[in-house]
């Protein structure tokens, strides 16, 4: 009984299973960011003070957000400081899905938190754009580091304020105290919107894995279907990889659309072009089947752990932003994934306003089904070669 090898291997494989399915839990847990890109704009004229020179505080904001934000280790900053020039700019910015959030100090800031002195105070105010589309998760950690360094811009200028008019020994008239309460105040607002639903934001992600699963399906029966096909010469079996091809296209145009209708029908999540959506998901998942008809015509069914793998490893990184994965699953695991372009498609039509045009994600699925035929075609030619030396052998 010992002397049975796979016998023994069992702790080994046990372990290899616990060891890879336990890399499909790590970017989920804790991510913390590195390099989170937001812009800031300082528009921020300063103001002139008698016998002193010109004051801008915006500028001395945003210098004090960069120090901070360099990393005192080895390791890098959590947040990328990005000056942009207007806000027209950073807005054009996030709608490229360049930044995740971005601060607007106005032309006025200095003038008004010079006032806050004054018997006739004027709070400054900042805006705070949150880029939701681009990553729920991501975004709504962009908006916080964006709140907590405004709130604790307040509380270094109150107890600056608070220490200069107990110096002076000023009594404070009403309109100062409550200034006083919040020096800075702060408008918020959200764009490329997910909704008032959260879980929209998800809605790219919670796509993939039907989807993913459809593709799958239909490639292993479409190829065991023709597999079991008598076939004898070149002939016959390129006819048999184009119908195999042919209804790969069939089948992508029922997922495509009929997943459309279900997540908009059924699941309630907000499609705001079904047309477009539609049409993509139908070109995703062509471009999925083609990959994976490509590799069983390679390697057979040998081939299927393959996508069972990239399915686990794939879905958990696809809801986290590249900015909060540790380099290995950025550099080596991520940057190559086919099912991250469907992510990033599906966000540009949700939440960016874009239809279906020749933009990154559509381009490369394109050109992973293109490869892919090349690689079933080309299949197909090498059985018939053998099959052909076969033909050719003494025992016919």
């Amino acid at each position: 009984m010992f002397k049975n090898k796979l016998l023994l291997l069992s702790p080994i494989i046990a372990l290899a299973v616990i060891f890879i399915f336990s890399l499909t839990l790590f970017p989920s847990v804790q991510p913390q960011p590195k390099n989170l890109p937001i812009a800031i704009v300082n528009e921020d004229e300063g103001v002139e003070i008698p016998n002193q020179p010109k004051l801008n505080m915006g500028q001395t904001i945003v210098e004090m957000m960069q120090k901070d934000s360099k990393a005192t280790t080895d390791e890098e900053p959590a947040v990328k400081w990005i000056k942009v020039k207007t806000a027209e700019d950073a807005q054009k910015g996030m709608d490229n899905r360049k930044y995740y959030a971005t601060l607007v100090i106005p032309k006025d800031f200095s003038a008004k938190q010079a006032s806050l002195r004054t018997r006739a105070p004027f709070s400054p105010e900042v805006q705070i754009y949150i880029n939701q589309g681009m990553n729920t998760v991501a975004s709504t950690m962009a908006g916080q580091v964006l709140n907590g360094i405004v709130d604790n811009m307040n509380n270094n200028v109150r107890k600056q304020l608070l220490d200069g008019f107990e110096k002076q020994g000023a009594t404070l008239t009403t309109k100062q105290a409550a200034s006083l309460a919040t020096p800075i105040t702060k408008t918020v607002t959200n764009v490329n919107e997910i909704g008032s639903n959260s879980a929209n934001g998800n809605s790219p992600v919670s796509l993939f894995q039907p989807l993913w699963m459809a593709s799958l399906a239909s490639a292993a029966i479409i190829f065991i279907a023709v597999s079991k096909l008598s076939i004898t010469n070149r002939k016959e079996n390129l006819a048999a990889k184009s119908v195999q091809i042919l209804m790969g296209a069939i089948a992508a145009l029922f997922i495509g659309f009929g997943l459309t209708w279900l997540a908009d029908g059924l699941v309630g999540f907000n499609i705001p072009q079904f047309m477009d959506t539609a049409l993509f998901l139908t070109i995703t998942a062509f471009s999925f089947f083609l990959m994976i008809l490509a590799v069983l015509s390679l390697l057979g069914f040998k081939g299927i752990p393959i996508f069972v793998l990239m399915l686990f490893f794939g879905a958990p990184l696809l809801a986290v932003a590249p900015e909060m994965m540790s380099p290995f699953y950025r550099d080596w695991i991520y940057s190559w994934l086919p099912m991250r372009f469907m992510v990033e498609g599906l966000r540009e039509l949700f939440f960016f306003g874009e239809g279906v045009t020749w933009n990154t994600p559509v381009s490369v699925l394109v050109w992973i089904g293109l490869v892919s035929i090349m690689v079933i075609l080309g299949t197909a030619l090498k059985r018939n070669r053998a099959k052909e030396v076969a033909s050719d052998s003494p025992n016919k």
